[in-house]
């Protein structure tokens, strides 16, 4: 009897270890904790081979010589200035 019982407990026991081992194996996977953190490290990762479709773009060796020029006779070009600031008005109370 003594035999049977440790059979008995045995077979239990390999039983619950089968469903705890199933069990691990169809967990979903575990959630993605730090992944937007490592994405705003790699969006101020510069690419180190970067494609260009046209190498040497068109310049202008009499507009940068003229921009010079001016820049030697103190007739800098002053930028356009632009406004970013709305408008917007209201009261608050």
């Amino acid at each position: 009897m003594r035999t049977e019982l440790k059979i008995a407990g045995a077979l239990v026991a390999i039983a619950l270890l089968q469903a705890c081992d199933e069990a691990l194996v169809s967990a979903p996977p575990p959630a993605p904790f730090g992944e937007a953190n490592r994405q705003t490290m790699m969006a101020l990762v510069v690419n180190p081979a970067p494609y260009y479709e046209d190498l040497n773009p068109p310049t202008s060796g009499e507009h940068a010589a003229d921009a010079v020029e001016r820049y030697r006779n103190d007739r800098v070009k002053q930028p356009e200035s632009v406004d970013t600031a709305s408008a917007a008005g209201g009261g608050g109370q």
